[in-house]
């Protein structure tokens, strides 16, 4: 089969979880024969271009750095994307599988690709589950899980807060009934913002109509999204569950944790990814505790060394912190070698994340915020620790437990869960392009 996997960005300019995922299909289909070419858009490109990575014949496209309301929305076609149905229709697939809704791959790069008469599969890495929520997280609000019902006034209201808007006026803007609120997409700036923000959910709501129609499998990567999914409308028999997968293979046990303990965060420097949540528990720490922590991941810009920043601040200048930069397959396998806890304290609904799924293929348990699909590996207190979303002074209680008791680990650890891995994940994908 000739599979074409189109992503939002891609490697090497960009190193986030779903490259590497795609990555990782990739190099597993090559294995088994089939022929797979990538295609993802370039926001900073002035002409197409065609390279290869990993093995693999990656196509870009570029899009503009700065696009109009209209393209943002994915109300009409991204300026250059046309590039992307046009290279579509010469490569001939026998299979698109499209990986999360960005700008430049959207709604009309999904009609493209079912025009070419390829069987077309997407698969929902974002906590948006396509279109249905617009702020991208699935927290009411930024602070709690959502119930996942996307409803234009509800939505609308918690999108406008996420964009600056004090909560009390964007509850007033989201009253807005949508067939007003479509006067707003004309209208510039902030206020035709808060006035079409209705318009915008109700036209979501479509999309997600109108992809589901297109595609013939919608895969997702947790219980909890198949359920959102189907709640908003989904017929059920097109959505899939196929969880995340881990790059390596499962680990033999690891050695016993003595004091005293190391809790890693690895992962990007993000405020949705919790970090700062991190900090705050380990500054409610006494140094005298026999505990010690570290922070990995890349930092790539000012507003994740802004990030890097607070969390310095946060924690202070004592050596018990320990900060490491970007890490590769092999430096992620050393450090969970390595350390005794991984935190996931994610303020984001994830379909993983993938660290926690390679520290418990590595023998490391995992604590971190009680959101999916996190709360759908561990067990609390079982085979690992689980707190309140956002809530810092409930990860230090957790953290103090463990620096006084560090046997907790070695009882979590021989009750870590089965991990999957991406020869599985290839599998059932195999299995639908086929179908």
């Amino acid at each position: 089969m000739r599979i074409v996997q189109a992503v939002g960005w891609y490697l090497p300019t960009s190193t986030g979880g779903t490259e590497v995922y795609v990555s990782e299909l990739a190099k597993r289909l090559r294995a088994c024969g089939h022929d797979v070419l990538i295609a993802a858009p370039e926001a900073t490109g002035h002409r197409e271009r065609t390279y290869e990575e990993g093995g693999c014949r990656v196509y870009r496209y570029p899009i503009p750095s700065r696009v109009t309301r209209e393209e943002a929305q994915g109300r009409v076609v991204v300026r250059g994307a046309e590039l992307f149905h046009a290279w579509l229709q010469r490569a001939r697939p026998d299979v698109v599988h499209m990986h999360t809704f960005v700008t430049g791959l959207g709604l009309a790069e999904l009609r493209a690709a079912k025009a070419t008469g390829a069987r077309v599969i997407a698969t929902t890495h974002a906590a948006s589950l396509g279109f249905t929520c617009q702020r991208g997280t699935m927290m009411r609000w930024g602070a709690s899980l959502c119930d996942g019902l996307a409803r234009p006034m509800k939505c609308a209201a918690c999108q406008l807060e996420h964009r600056g808007v004090a909560r009390p006026f964007a509850v007033a803007a989201a009253m807005v009934p949508p067939s007003i609120g479509a006067v707003g997409r004309r209208i510039p700036g902030r206020v035709g913002t808060m006035i079409g923000m209705t318009d915008l959910i109700t036209y979501n709501q479509s999309a997600q109509r109108e992809m589901l129609d297109l595609v013939d499998r919608f895969v997702v990567l947790s219980d909890w999204a198949r359920h959102v999914v189907i709640a908003n409308g989904a017929p059920p028999e097109k959505v899939i569950l196929n969880r995340l997968g881990v790059r390596f293979p499962t680990a033999a046990p690891k050695r016993r944790s003595t004091e005293p303990l190391t809790v890693a965060y690895v992962g990007r420097f993000d405020a949705i990814k919790g970090v700062t949540d991190f900090a705050r528990a380990i500054s409610m720490i006494p140094r005298s505790a026999s505990i010690r922590f570290e922070f990995h991941g890349p930092v790539q810009n000012k507003a994740e060394l802004a990030v890097v920043d607070r969390i310095k601040a946060i924690v202070g200048p004592d050596a018990w912190v320990r900060f490491g930069g970007e890490l590769d397959a092999a430096g992620v396998e050393a450090v969970l070698r390595r350390v005794d806890v991984i935190c996931c304290p994610s303020r984001v609904v994830e379909g993983g994340p993938t660290i926690a799924l390679e520290a418990h293929a590595a023998g490391v348990p995992v604590i971190g915020s009680d959101i999916p699909a996190l709360s759908e590996l561990i067990r609390d207190r079982v085979n690992g620790a689980l707190y309140p979303v956002g809530e810092p002074k409930a990860l230090a209680a957790t953290l103090r437990q463990l620096a006084a008791n560090p046997d907790l680990v070695n009882h979590w650890r021989t009750r870590l869960p089965q991990v999957r891995t991406m020869d599985d994940v290839t599998s059932d994908y195999l299995a639908m392009y086929a179908a």
